[in-house]
């Protein structure tokens, strides 16, 4: 779920939103909280696999040309 904050300073960069996400679920997920494993073995593992593709899907949209028409895929 998109995290919405009233005085968050605007992240001008592309795919700000998805990377926030992705960041969140990592860092909050019981993986790393409570076993104490580093959010890098836990994406391994298979955790926060969807904010992880639809990251990995707007981070190629900036490769595609068709992406001038269409737009980029996040938000």
């Amino acid at each position: 779920m998109p995290n919405y904050y009233e005085d968050k300073e605007e992240d001008g960069r592309a795919c700000s939103g998805v990377r926030e996400d992705f960041k969140s679920c990592l860092l909050q997920h019981d993986c790393v909280l409570k076993e104490g494993k580093t959010p890098s073995e836990c994406l391994k593992e298979g955790y926060c696999k969807a904010l992880q593709l639809s990251f990995f899907e707007c981070k190629r949209s900036m490769l595609d040309t068709r992406s001038r028409f269409r737009g980029r895929k996040g938000y």
